[in-house]
């Protein structure tokens, strides 16, 4: 054999080839592998920092279809951003599992994570071994959380007076497109968790929530409806557009006559034939009808479709229906409605009927689009954010804005401690950890102070969005803190004359804060671990 491989025998004698692609492969190894993974890391970092704070600047994707996409979501960027680099592909993944986990504050873990890892070069640099690197990095997060519970608050929630959730979900809007009616947008969010959270067992069911979007109309159009919203509509024009105390048959089972479940031919050899097939068929529409109305339903929702037949049936009856809608409608439908699902005609009964004080059906201006709205229903707690907007970019922005205020208050919901934004827990805690690193006498105090100046990336990032001066800015609240021991000053991003986030109402949760300092820290201490890697040479970089 030649150099590319060699001949090699199983144990039952048949030979096969190892092939040699050792030459096919890249390898990086030792300070050029972490240089590689640090690069990386600064790469993604740096285009979300101009995203971060309520000055932050929007990002456009154009997707291979030509879809466009404008966001200033962290986990959205980064989302339809095509990757290729494996430290960079973590770095998506950090902020993925801050949206699934937290919902909110995307952006900020990918700046914090960039910061670390750009201070770790520095001490790598140094000569300092990337483990003891790691360890002073754990430690450091460590006296952080411990700080960030010293300084938060506690937040009763009073579901009267839900004015501070407001200035809570107002907060995570700041940065969003919709911030020109992002007060409107922060009461729909708060008033939707107030609705259906179940405050005994501090939770919050987002099944019960579901959103909504249409084009068309103003943003201030959003609205909270008290039921359930289908993108549906009466199966015949002529049907009632509106049903008073409806009382609504749930089926997942088809206006049709029943058909066996295997394969079959049916042969119909004569006009007498087709005639008895045809009345056997309108008998049985006849009597699904009929078993309808006997179990006292004045409106149909039907999973499947039926034909023109059973459609004029049901006109004739004066019983209105809706076909097409989907299983997670159907299931919505029968939460919000008090009813169940029925899968077969002759398990209808009036029990199992859903209740609604009334359905009616939206038109949309000139469109012929229309929806169907189910309201009054018998279990408030199921409701319908629905959302308008000029054109599909902003309905789907709005969609992901509202997302992440509705993570927000229900953080708030599960833990009531808060802190204050603006850069100001950052700040607080950087100055927490560069006084606990003096107290440290081993080669971890640098890795320690290293990360307190990491923590002050965020602040910096946000006066450099707001137009102001970050060195300067940063160093005068900073000597403002240590001097008033006030861990409530921030960065002023929207020029209001206040260091003082609590009296701007710039809240946060204290569960956002945590988890944002303990992923970077994981991430980044998985990162310095990698010293070699092996690699196609295409897919190395």
């Amino acid at each position: 054999m030649d150099s590319r491989g060699s001949l090699a025998f199983d144990e039952y004698g048949r030979p096969f080839i190892i092939i040699r692609d050792q030459e096919g492969k890249s390898r990086l190894s030792g300070i050029e592998a972490h240089k590689s993974h640090i690069m990386a890391a600064k790469t993604v970092a740096g285009v979300l920092r101009t995203s971060l704070g309520p000055k932050g600047l929007d990002k456009l994707m154009v997707s291979p279809d030509g879809d466009i996409t404008i966001t200033n979501d962290g986990a959205t960027i980064l989302k339809q951003m095509d990757v290729e680099h494996q430290i960079a592909k973590l770095m998506v993944q950090l902020s993925q599992s801050q949206d699934d986990e937290i919902g909110d504050g995307t952006t900020g873990v990918v700046v914090l994570a960039g910061a670390l890892m750009e201070h770790a070069e520095k001490l790598l640099d140094r000569g300092i071994h990337p483990i003891r690197i790691t360890d002073g990095y754990e430690m450091a997060a460590k006296v952080a959380v411990e700080h960030l519970d010293t300084i938060a608050e506690n937040y009763v929630i009073n579901r009267k007076d839900t004015d501070t959730l407001t200035q809570l979900a107002m907060t995570t809007l700041g940065s969003k497109i919709i911030n020109r009616c992002h007060r409107h947008m922060a009461q729909i969010a708060v008033d939707a968790i107030m609705a259906v959270a179940d405050f005994d067992r501090r939770d919050v069911d987002f099944e019960l929530i579901k959103v909504e979007g249409k084009v068309g109309g103003k943003l201030e159009d959003t609205m909270l409806v008290k039921g359930v919203i289908v993108d549906k509509d009466f199966s015949h024009p002529q049907m009632p557009k509106s049903v008073k105390d409806a009382k609504m048959a749930i089926l997942t089972c088809p206006f049709e006559p029943p058909k066996p479940k295997t394969k079959h031919n049916l042969e119909v050899k004569s006009v007498e034939d087709y005639k008895k097939l045809r009345e056997y068929e309108l008998k049985k529409f006849e009597e699904m009808v009929q078993q309808v109305k006997d179990a006292g339903a004045n409106l149909v929702i039907c999973q499947w479709g039926f034909d023109d037949e059973a459609n004029h049936l049901l006109l004739q009856k004066e019983l209105p229906a809706v076909r097409w809608v989907g299983g997670p409608e159907i299931e919505l439908i029968a939460i919000a409605t008090g009813g169940r699902i029925v899968p077969r005609f002759e398990e209808l009964t009036t029990e199992k009927l859903g209740k609604a004080g009334i359905v009616k059906e939206l038109s949309f201006g000139t469109t012929k689009d229309r929806m169907l709205v189910i309201e009054e229903c018998q279990n408030s707690r199921a409701v319908t954010i629905f959302i308008r907007g000029g054109n599909k970019m902003i309905v789907e922005e709005a969609k992901r804005s509202i997302h992440d205020a509705l993570c927000v208050i229900r953080n708030i919901v599960k833990d009531t401690r808060i802190v204050y934004g603006g850069g100001a827990p950052e700040i607080s805690c950087s100055l927490a950890v560069a006084k606990a690193a003096d107290k440290i006498s081993t080669l971890e105090q640098y890795a320690m102070r290293a990360f307190s100046e990491a923590l002050e990336s965020i602040p910096l990032a946000l006066a450099e969005n707001s137009g102001l001066s970050p060195i300067h800015t940063l160093a005068d609240v900073k000597s403002r803190q240590t001097k008033e021991n006030n861990p409530r000053l921030g960065i002023d991003c929207l020029n209001k004359g206040t260091n003082d986030m609590k009296e701007q109402n710039v809240l946060e949760t204290l569960s956002s804060k945590r988890a944002q300092i303990m992923l970077a820290v994981q991430l980044t201490k998985m990162i310095l671990k990698i010293d070699d890697i092996r690699a196609p040479s295409d897919q190395m970089m």
